[in-house]
């Protein structure tokens, strides 16, 4: 999908835009989001194209992921946020996935351009979404077991990102079987033999940011700084979330860069199985020209892989 699928009407004003509010955002639990502070979705509007949506997502620089190097820029985690967000809302609101059943990602990816990304000011970021919805799967009962999505993203007329990825949807007996006795734990208290990373070297703003620790051997390990951080733990899980292993990922790159790779313009993640937060996984990453590939090892086995491209 390119700037050219967004066709103006007799006004200039571009088709959907006109329908979209930024004067609230949705319902907290149809994001599943405890603080309403967390929740990126404004409105929501069906397009007559079937399977796809119109968007209004709101990024404010007050967000906790937004960087304090001084840049007036985004952080790429409130993009891949915005997705996961429209990846609860859409099946919940549009195709009768229960409120209670759960959302497991299985793949996620996104790519933005340097170039032409909105710059933050004092106010929020107004973000136009179109969302499709793709590969729809129904379980025996008919109810919507899983699907893909793909998101554009723009400010104004021009796209200046695309993202997506797939998710399924389990009821809680299903879940509760998946996940047995390991369903009532919570991320751990830090505590061990190890040291945390710089935070200039990460690309850190504050302490409770670092997903990643140091032991003595030289290994990195998935070690959350604050199991209560107001976004990667927003509310309770009993595995370790999605953008906890992005995150990790994006820091286990910056460090063995030493530095140099920041910023990712693009990734993506494969989620093999759950990871969970005892033992602490490994995270390995390998430097490779304007690539950082990763792996996250728990138990003897890859339970995420992936990899994250530099500008």
């Amino acid at each position: 999908m390119s700037s050219s699928d967004y066709m103006e009407n007799s006004t200039g004003v571009l088709a959907g835009e006109s329908r979209l509010s930024w004067s609230r955002t949705v319902p907290r639990e149809l994001v599943h989001r405890t603080s309403a502070a967390e929740v990126l979705l404004t409105d929501v509007c069906p397009s007559p194209e079937r399977n796809v949506f119109d968007v209004a997502a709101s990024w404010p620089r007050s967000h906790p992921t937004f960087p304090r190097d001084g840049e007036p820029l985004h952080s790429p985690l409130i993009l891949v946020e915005t997705v996961r967000q429209l990846g609860i809302y859409l099946p919940l609101s549009h195709y009768g996935v229960p409120p209670r059943f759960r959302m497991l990602i299985t793949d996620l990816h996104f790519r933005f351009d340097p170039d032409l990304e909105p710059r933050a000011t004092a106010n929020s970021t107004d973000v136009i979404c179109r969302a499709a919805v793709s590969d729809i799967r129904t379980g025996a009962d008919g109810t919507v077991a899983g699907l893909r999505m793909e998101v554009s993203m723009r400010v104004g007329a021009q796209v200046f990102a695309r993202a997506g990825g797939g998710a399924r949807f389990v009821s809680p007996a299903r879940y509760a079987a998946l996940r047995g006795a390991r369903a009532a734990v919570r991320p751990p208290v830090p505590a061990g033999d190890w040291v945390r990373p710089d935070l200039a070297r990460i690309g850190a703003g504050h302490a409770r940011d670092v997903m990643i620790a140091v032991g003595d051997d030289g290994a990195l390990s998935l070690r959350p700084a604050d199991p209560l951080h107001p976004f990667f733990f927003d509310h309770p899980s009993d595995h370790v979330p999605g953008m906890v292993l992005l995150e990790a990922a994006r820091q286990a790159g910056a460090l063995a860069s030493d530095g140099r790779r920041l910023r990712p313009t693009a990734g993506r993640l494969k989620a093999v199985s759950f990871a969970e937060f005892a033992p602490a996984a490994r995270v390995l990453s390998v430097p490779h020209h304007r690539t950082c590939g990763f792996r996250v090892l728990q138990g003897g086995r890859y339970v995420a892989y992936g990899a994250l491209e530099y500008r």
